[in-house]
């Protein structure tokens, strides 16, 4: 006979020849291996090499273990929660001895290790098993810190026959070395493999940091990933608030914002900045409550956009975020030229005015030069050194903060010493001192008059007799201050608008003046005309761009330190900071600056300088720089950022012939991309009009906006049991109202423009849907297909839904009695309690025997629980069925419920109280067995225990707790219960806490600070306490109550009691274990009382039992209370007794106690067993909710 095998610290199963293999050594050439690549996996290499040098031989197996594996390791692959703790099995099969060696005469076995990544970046081994050939094989979980616990089957030397070798049978010193081992969690064992400890999944959970990418390639990638991440350490500050500022505050404050004061006037500038600022201001609030909805990764908006409201909607307004960004960088290009020919160098004009038929002809022909040419060099930074534009951003920002501070300077300074700024008026107008300095019609010397330069451009000579326009002669030249200070009193003049036509004079109100019949318009005369017709719709075209930038935040989100405390806080407050800034200087504009002055766009009036820099002290030339640097930074920015969204949007694969502009160079560098974005821009360019490309950048940027409050509302409308967003200053109306604001800016910019870019987003969602958009995001577009007809239920029915669009679906399981009324109403109430989620609710019961018979019972049946939902306010359907027996009808039930997408995902039913006393004795088969039918349907479970004690409708609880103790993963349910029920007026005073349970080798500490980062990414507010559970020596209680489990249920089998004599044999049982452990004085006690139970059985019935059954002797009962119960028995009773004991500790005045529900075992004839186990799991709890995981995960912490 083959000896056991030994079992040291790290060894592995051996036989009496063969040579140990160390799980230590395996271990530690596992953690040398990195990078997984290869197609077979270098594991596997590493293992086969040290095991050939050690002698064995080892080759894939075509047997059923081997193939198992294989399935293990692809299903794997694709389950999502797996390659979330990176789980892999490797399988070999490994043989000891020559080839030509008979079969019987080797040693074989089937080798499957269970590889996981610590977060150390090591691989460990998280389980091993031992099987031989097609043999069956037992193997336990196996810490990776402590020792390997295996069973092993294989041949002996010679005769062929199988033995068993095990550290639990047939070996007492093994028994007595590791037998104690790991019976904390003994109940879970079988199930490690789908449920992990939760101690050893937390610290992946807190810091799991997941891309929108595939499981395969996250799982290639996770390792590299881990190597290069940094921890993140911007703020609030650093990362959300000063970003936000540099890209809303821009080129349009320093180039245009005078002018739209000027012509709109102080009020209704006024409006203008306050609509736009109002309509930046919900969105940022829908976008900070989309934000905090879960982790957001790199992605910013177009991710948020995309997952909230699907691929179509997501492609659509990505792309149009995408141009509007585009266009963006168009435009600060022109803004960056136009400070350069107008007020830096406009001697570097390539054309002039009277070769290109005009000045306007000529600015037009220069931007498109310069605009080409500087985009060129732009895209040339950005594709060799994105770094340096990111390092200059401070510097660009700075340079902003400068010139605004130097604004607010020079108008506290203009209220005590106004500067010196004379303005030059013919009659009312404007005149362009561009081409003279003296604001006179002629000079008198020595009572000699002399012609001045003004002369010379109205009149055809110099002499008083020559020909001057008419509007000349009969007018007077005065000259004003065109910056009179804040003390002027000029204010008032500028409240009201001054809109004009194209070529019209900017004329000063209040100023006499002769008109003349025919005006002369000759572009040599030195006028300040309107270059473009203005009105208040075209100058919120204009302005909308100065406001946008607020997404500048979100697209940071991977390099904050916490995203869903920084991105609301930076964001509003940026966007507060700069409507006060634009608000103020509206005001301060109109209180300082003369109004002609406000008018002239290009500061014609004032010798080509800039108003805006005349107004700012210390010097004009703080303002022209700054902006100049500022619109350079932000170009650049703009031509960053826009090719990587594209990439985005690309790598996506939702727009199939964008997908070659997802590659890039080898560091990942967008370079296609890159180049589209630069011919996009350039057609933005070639406009050569800051104020005509301004209008159609704000098309882009409202209609992200708008679909961004869309999301929010929707989201919020829907409730699904995923939207907790840590934002909590938000509503569906102010979504809305964001929403509807931004529909009318867009309708009041241009009419056309908005319907043409309505008009491209429908394309492009409808060619998205078209060519089958295959994401599956959890939007809230899909969420709403589960509330449509037809057409959504088609829409629904291809697949599971996405984790964050799962809700309880619950197939509620009512019993009836006698007369066909519900056994447990309140089992309806908790259910109702539960449809926070929003989920479909149906109400399954089973009638016994055959529908003809049982027509007139059923509709009975129905009615009942159809008025009882009515009365509990329990809105879903009702589905009774008619079947011969209880079993089969609860399985079809199970099977068929629902309709396509409305389909049930979870079942909800009472703990069978009276199991052990019910008529029929078998009655908790049909419980085992629904349970094992949920677990094969993939459904979860959720057991009611005590359930007549459940709050009504009408209950409040008034404080309390809701407890979660959260031993094993198995999907997420224990942590979204009880969020759902705290929804409801029951349950909306009670706390929350959970429990997890930390072994001897786990940091306790260090689990918490992991839980209670995972807590707070999941949005949800719990009191965390991890319980430490020491492994100490299996009470006598535990191995007493073990052992009358195990003798009730074997003498249930020999004897084959009647109905009425089984509970009185199981508390005969009872009777005789106690009088065991009493003293020999108490045997000699009166009778029990006729109340008590009587023995029932005597030899008699022994010699006539057997007779009637062969197979049962009389020494089978002779040894029933002499028995020993199976060890693997007493290590799970003992977990249920340590856990039972636990959880009253902590949790026996709770309201609710949710607990993990442990598998039903995998050999039917522990089933009696496993309701033993159950029961005292939960004694002595009030209300107990017992959760089974329906294999998939059901909550996340993404948006």
């Amino acid at each position: 006979m083959a000896q056991a095998p030994a079992w040291g610290m790290g060894g592995l199963c051996k036989s009496q020849k063969a040579t140990s293999v160390g799980l230590n050594h395996l271990r530690g050439l596992f953690a040398k291996v990195k990078d997984v690549r290869s197609t077979e996996p270098r594991e596997t290499s590493v293992v086969r090499a040290f095991l050939l040098k050690e002698g064995w031989e080892l080759e894939y197996s075509e047997g059923k273990a081997c193939v198992l594996g294989e399935e293990r390791k692809r299903r794997g692959r694709a389950d999502k929660r797996q390659a979330a703790f990176d789980q892999r099995s490797l399988n070999l099969c490994v043989t000891r001895g020559g080839r030509g060696r008979t079969p019987h005469a080797s040693h074989s076995v089937n080798l499957h290790i269970y590889l996981r990544h610590s977060h150390h970046g090591v691989r460990e081994v998280l389980r091993c098993a031992f099987a031989s050939g097609e043999q069956s094989r037992n193997s336990w979980f196996c810490p990776w810190s402590r020792t390997v616990r295996m069973s092993c089957r294989f041949h002996g030397q010679g005769d062929g026959n199988p033995r068993e070798n095990s550290p639990f049978l047939n070996n007492v010193e093994a028994e007595q070395e590791s037998f104690f081992e790991g019976k904390n969690m003994a109940l879970f064992e079988e199930e490690m493999d789908s449920n992990p400890m939760v101690s050893s999944l937390l610290n992946k959970l807190a810091n799991y940091t997941n891309l929108s990418q595939g499981v395969v390639e996250h799982e290639e990638d996770e390792e590299s990933r881990r190597r290069e991440a940094k921890a993140p350490r911007m703020g609030t500050f650093i990362g959300v608030y000063l970003p936000c500022l540099q890209n809303i505050l821009g080129v349009i404050l320093f180039l245009r914002l005078t002018w739209i004061v000027g012509v709109a006037g102080v009020l209704e500038s006024f409006l203008i900045v306050a609509m736009c600022c109002t309509c930046t201001m919900l969105t940022a609030i829908s976008m900070s409550a989309i934000a905090t909805n879960g982790v957001v990764p790199a992605g910013g908006s177009y991710y948020m956009i995309s997952r909230s409201l699907g691929p179509e909607f997501g492609g659509a307004v990505g792309l149009c975020f995408y141009l509007g960004t585009t266009f963006a960088g168009a435009m600060y290009i022109l803004g960056t030229i136009e400070i350069l020919l107008t007020y830096i160098s406009p001697g570097a004009a390539i054309f002039q005015a009277e070769a290109a038929g005009g000045e306007a002809a000529a600015m037009l022909h220069n931007m498109r030069v310069y605009g080409t040419c500087t985009l060129v060099l732009m895209a040339l930074v950005v594709f060799v050194g994105v770094k340096y534009v990111n390092k200059l951003a401070l510097v660009f920002l700075a340079c902003v903060v400068l010139s605004i501070l130097a604004i607010y300077a020079g108008v506290i300074k203009s209220a005590f010493d106004p500067p010196d700024i004379p303005v030059c008026l013919l009659g009312n107008r404007t005149l362009s001192r561009r081409s003279f300095d003296a604001c006179v019609k002629a000079y008198v010397t020595d009572n000699n008059s002399a012609a001045s330069a003004l002369w010379g451009l109205f009149c055809n000579g110099s002499q008083p007799s020559a020909t001057c326009d008419e509007y000349f002669i009969r007018n007077n030249v005065t000259e004003i201050q065109g910056i009179p200070g804040a003390a002027s009193g000029v204010f008032l003049e500028n409240l009201w608008s001054t809109y004009a036509h194209a070529g019209a004079f900017v004329e000063k109100k209040g100023v006499p003046s002769v008109p003349v019949a025919e005006e002369s318009r000759a572009s040599t005369l030195p006028y300040v005309l309107t270059d473009i017709a203005a009105s208040f719709t075209l100058l919120v075209g204009i302005y909308f761009p100065s406001v946008t930038g607020i997404m500048a935040g979100s697209n940071r989100s991977g390099d904050l330190k916490d995203a869903q405390k920084s991105i609301p806080t930076g964001t509003i407050l940026a966007i507060v900071t700069t409507s006060f800034i634009y608000l103020s200087c509206i005001v301060l504009f109109g209180a300082c600056i003369e109004g002609v002055v406000l008018r002239d766009k290009f500061g014609e009036a004032l010798q080509g300088n800039l108003v805006i820099g005349m107004l700012a002290w210390p010097s004009p030339w703080v303002i022209v720089i700054g902006s100049f640097f500022s619109t350079c930074g932000a170009g650049l920015q703009s031509l960053t950022g826009a090719p990587r969204l594209l990439q985005a949007i690309a790598r996506d694969g939702i727009i199939p012939f964008l997908r070659v502009f997802g590659h890039g160079k080898a560091n990942g560098e967008p370079t296609w991309a890159l180049l589209l974005t630069v011919l996009i821009c350039e057609t933005g360019i070639l406009i050569a009009s800051l104020d005509s490309v301004a209008p159609i950048l704000s098309m882009f940027f409202l209609m992200c906006y708008l679909f961004v409050n869309l999301a929010c509302a929707v989201q919020t409308l829907l409730r699904t049991p995923n939207w907790r967003p840590r934002f909590k200053f938000y509503h569906w109306t102010l979504s809305f109202l964001g929403m509807s604001l931004c529909l009318a800016l867009m309708f009041i910019c241009s009419w056309y423009y908005a319907l043409s870019a309505m008009l491209i987003a429908g394309c492009i969602y409808k060619y998205i849907e078209y060519r089958g958009a295959e994401k599956e995001w959890g939007d809230g577009i899909r969420g709403l297909s589960l509330n449509a007809a037809r057409y959504a239920l088609l829409r629904v029915e291809h697949g599971p839904p996405h984790t964050k669009n799962w809700r309880p679906q619950v197939l509620v399981m009512l019993n009836l009695d006698a007369e066909q009324a519900v056994k447990h109403p309140r089992l309806l109430s908790f259910t109702s309690q539960l449809k926070a989620g929003k989920g479909l609710t149906i109400v399954g019961s089973v009638l016994e025997g055959t529908y003809l018979d049982k027509h007139m019972e059923a509709q009975r049946a129905e009615e009942n629980i159809r008025s009882l939902m009515s009365a509990e306010k329990a809105k879903g359907f009702c589905q009774l069925v008619v079947s011969s027996s209880l079993r089969d009808g609860m399985s079809h039930l199970i099977q068929s419920a629902g309709l396509g997408g409305l389909k049930h995902n979870t079942v909800l039913m009472a703990w069978p109280a009276s199991w052990k006393q019910e008529e029929n004795p078998f009655s908790w088969k049909n419980f085992v067995d629904t349970v094992r039918d949920t677990t094969t349907a993939h459904q979860a479970l959720l057991v009611a225990k005590n359930v007549d004690s459940f709050p009504q409708n009408q209950e409040r609880f008034s404080g309390g707790c809701i407890d979660v103790w959260w031993i094993v993963h198995d999907g997420g349910m224990l942590m979204l219960l009880p969020f759902l029920l705290r929804q409801h007026k029951v349950w909306r005073k009670c706390r929350m806490r959970i429990f997890t349970v930390a072994q001897v080798d786990d940091n306790s500490i260090q689990m918490k600070k992991d839980l209670q980062m995972f807590l707070y990414h999941l949005r949800i507010s719990a009191e965390v306490e991890v319980v430490e559970m020491v492994e100490n020596d299996i009470s006598a209680f535990t191995y007493e109550r073990t052992l009358m489990m195990e003798q009730r249920s074997q003498m249930l089998k020999q004897m084959q009691l009647s109905k009425n004599e089984r509970q009185r044999e199981a508390q005969l049982i009872h009777d005789r274990n106690t009088a065991s452990h009493t003293a020999a004085a108490a045997r000699t006690q009166a009778p029990p009382a006729p109340d008590k139970v009587q023995m029932t059985w005597t030899r008699e019935k022994l010699i006539a039992e057997k007779y009637r059954n062969r197979d049962t002797s009389l020494s089978g009962f002779k040894d029933l209370f002499s028995m020993k119960p199976d060890q693997s028995n007493v290590r799970r009773m003992h977990t249920a007794v340590k856990l039972n004991g636990v959880v009253l500790n902590k949790s026996q005045d709770a309201q609710l106690v949710l607990l993990n529900m442990p598998g039903p075992p995998k050999n039917r004839q522990g089933d009696e067993n496993y309701m033993e186990f159950l029961e005292v799991l939960t004694e002595g709890l009030n209300r107990v909710l017992l959760v089974r995981g329906g294999g998939r995960e059901v909550i996340t912490i993404y948006s």
